[in-house]
């Protein structure tokens, strides 16, 4: 037999930005105690529910009881179990107190196993009832839930994120009797505060969904949120223009309201000769509104908000919000004119009174090395040097100016509003804006070459600088975001192709910085491991890239990312192949060989002394490689280069099944060595393909 369980708690609402992960959370917990307890139940066809007031989840044809099982326990020998006058042992005296058997009995729990009698006896497991269980895997997973701070309430012990009003947990039609979090279970549920707020009686949990949404609560997370999304394009759509809808904003604001209304309010025009982004992010972040733009992506005077009712006059509301954001616009507005007064070169004294990190100085000291590295890379990546050096002197600010120190977001951005102003190059507004990507995983990279020179440096300064105090990320703690940042320099070497030593830009910052030798060293190793978590997070194996940093990290090769990835890639491709484990396996073979053998006097192989016609047409071929995967090498074609020596294959497993390297005779032994050597090179050329073989253990 099975029913469906209806669990929902009731509370004043729920923190909307961690609604969703709440949900999240709670669902995989429920699920995982019931597949642990070998419950069955139709997972498919179960629900789980999110509203600012409420916590729910519907688990549907949840098995009464779990399954019941019987098993065999085993005891000690026979022998073991009973002394020579037939009395029980130590041990037999165990094995009956251990299931509850009488000891004068043990004699009738006697059993052969196949090879000797021992003490036996059957163990039923299972048939626990799913009313009892659940209680228990209910208050585990609100344990479980990811709340930073829980708090109490008046004279209430029970601790929660929000106060907890009322709590249903029903399996089938019944109440399930218990009590969580000092709350009694029962069937009462509430719908929308305003538009019903009085109590549902829910008789069973199919009809959970339809009686909140007869009762002005869409409790469906999924659907509350694409019922917002169809409104507010739809609102959009009568305005004349297109709705951006955030993510993340979307995802608040569905944690924000029951009942989404989306109504269209209106600002004033003369509020768009403020840098959008400022009026955006006043909407969005502080109002919770949707912006609409054009055809061109400019933005409209118009916002979109969704209230949590349906008013009989909407009209009100609409005047409501447009009188609250009116004056956070005439804000922005006005911080945008008077910081336009001031130049950003005149903020420069300003930036000498704001520190960057206390023992490593001001931001107007950081402003300068950031120039001066900036200045450095554009040199080697041919941008231009002047507009480089005087955006890395600028970038920082506008952190001084009143629009950035009100709207933070607007960092970069404002910077770049400003620097037009003053008549600086728009080259240098664009990389003042630019340096500041990408911001998050995912995010662009800057596309100007300048942008990146500016974005480097200030990274790399930054690194640097943290790595000389002593102040590398442990952990979890990494209050300067180091880890952000040291992604952020691969992610724009790798994306826009930049060629670039690494270590002498370190170098060169670690002396501009006057640090001890060794922080260039820690600081690219750190930078490495981010290298291999960022591979793994793309499911490229610890071993790919292993093979790569086997042939690099003794040249110069090592030190460049953008080298070390177009390897990688080509591993990474290269293992797809059906010729990859042979190859690998053959590598292998011959480290190991090579490695064994004295090799100081081995030279090329000398054809004269192939004796074999499968070391004769390996060398060849291992010839005929040499050429044509050169140029491939000097290009970096790397991909093209192991696709090509993975033909290779056929003739390697050949010499190895007919040929013997290790001959009495001296000279054909060092030749075969050579071949073999040869044939490693051609590989080491590009990775030591040899790590791909696993490790036996």
């Amino acid at each position: 037999m099975s029913k469906d369980f209806l669990f929902e708690l009731g509370t004043e609402e729920l923190p909307p930005k961690a609604l969703k992960t709440l949900l999240k959370s709670f669902a995989e917990s429920i699920y995982q105690q019931l597949d642990n307890a070998g419950l069955a139940y139709d997972k498919q066809q179960s629900q789980i529910f999110a509203a600012p007031r409420r916590l729910s989840m519907r688990v549907v044809n949840l098995a009464e009881q779990t399954s019941a099982s019987e098993k065999l326990v085993w005891g000690p020998p026979a022998n073991v179990a009973f002394d020579a006058d037939g009395k029980p042992s130590k041990a037999a005296q165990a094995f009956a107190a251990k299931n509850g058997i009488d000891e004068n009995k043990l004699k009738n729990f006697i059993k052969n196993d196949g090879k000797v009698d021992k003490l036996c006896c059957s163990q039923k497991t299972g048939g626990d009832s799913v009313t009892k269980l659940l209680p228990i895997f209910v208050e585990q997973a609100l344990k479980d839930l990811p709340i930073p701070k829980r708090m109490r309430w008046g004279s209430r012990k029970a601790e929660f994120v929000r106060p907890v009003h009322w709590l249903v947990m029903l399996y089938g039609k019944d109440v399930i009797d218990c009590e969580i979090l000092e709350q009694k279970a029962g069937r009462i549920t509430h719908g929308h505060r305003f538009h019903a707020p009085g109590d549902l009686a829910i008789d069973e949990p199919s009809h959970y969904q339809k009686l909140l949404r007869d009762h002005y609560v869409e409790v469906c997370f999924k659907m509350r949120r694409n019922k917002i999304v169809e409104q507010v394009n739809i609102v959009a759509d009568k305005l004349g223009g297109t709705a951006v809808i955030d993510r993340e904003l979307l995802d608040e604001v569905n944690s924000l309201v029951e009942w989404p209304v989306a109504l269209a309010g209106n600002f004033e025009k003369r509020f768009l000769d403020v840098p959008q982004e400022a009026l955006i992010s006043s909407m969005s972040e502080h109002q919770k509104y949707f912006h609409v733009v054009d055809a061109n992506g400019k933005l409209m005077p118009h916002f979109i908000t969704v209230a949590n009712l349906e008013s009989k006059d909407p009209k009100q509301v609409i005047e409501g919000n447009e009188r609250v954001i009116r004056p956070r616009l005439t804000d922005a507005a006005f911080f945008f004119e008077t910081d336009k007064k001031q130049t950003l070169e005149s903020r420069l004294e300003k930036l000498k009174t704001v520190t960057f990190q206390e023992k490593l100085g001001s931001l107007y000291q950081k402003s300068e090395c950031i120039s001066w590295l900036a200045n450095e890379i554009a040199a080697i990546i041919h941008a231009d040097k002047a507009h480089s050096a005087r955006a890395g002197l600028l970038c920082k600010t506008d952190l001084v100016s009143k629009m950035v120190l009100e709207f933070d977001q607007m960092q970069g951005i404002a910077g770049q509003y400003y620097a037009l102003n003053d008549g600086e190059s728009s080259v240098v507004a664009n990389a003042i804006r630019e340096h500041y990507l990408p911001k998050f995983a995912g995010d662009e990279v800057p596309q100007s070459l300048e942008g990146c020179s500016v974005a480097l440096a200030d990274r790399i300064i930054t690194l640097v600088g943290i790595f000389s105090i002593g102040e590398r990320p442990t952990g979890s703690k990494d209050p300067f975001a180091l880890r952000r940042a040291a992604i952020g320099i691969l992610n724009i070497i790798l994306d826009r192709r930049l060629d670039l030593n690494l270590s002498i830009l370190l170098e060169a910052a670690s002396l501009r910085l006057h640090t001890k030798p060794e922080i260039e060293s820690l600081v690219f190793e750190y930078i490495i491991e981010r290298f291999r978590a960022m591979y793994q997070d793309q499911g490229i194996s610890g071993e790919t890239f292993n093979a790569v940093l086997a042939v690099t990290a003794d040249s110069r090769l090592f030190h460049n990312p953008l080298d070390i990835h177009l390897r990688v890639q080509a591993v990474h491709e290269f293992r797809k192949l059906p010729e990859a484990e042979s190859l690998a396996s053959a590598n292998k073979r011959v480290a190991n060989i090579l490695i064994k053998s004295n090799t100081a006097n081995v030279t090329a192989a000398n054809p004269k002394l192939l004796e074999q016609r499968e070391e004769q047409v390996l060398a060849e071929l291992i010839n005929k490689k040499q050429a044509s995967i050169a140029p491939l090498l000097e290009k970096r074609k790397y991909t093209e280069a192991l696709c090509s020596l993975a033909e290779l294959k056929f003739a390697v497993d050949a010499f190895f099944d007919k040929v013997m390297v290790n001959v009495d005779r001296e000279d054909i032994r060092n030749n075969r060595l050579g071949l073999l050597s040869s044939l490693r090179n051609l590989f080491l050329s590009i990775a030591d393909i040899s790590h791909l073989v696993p490790e036996k253990k």
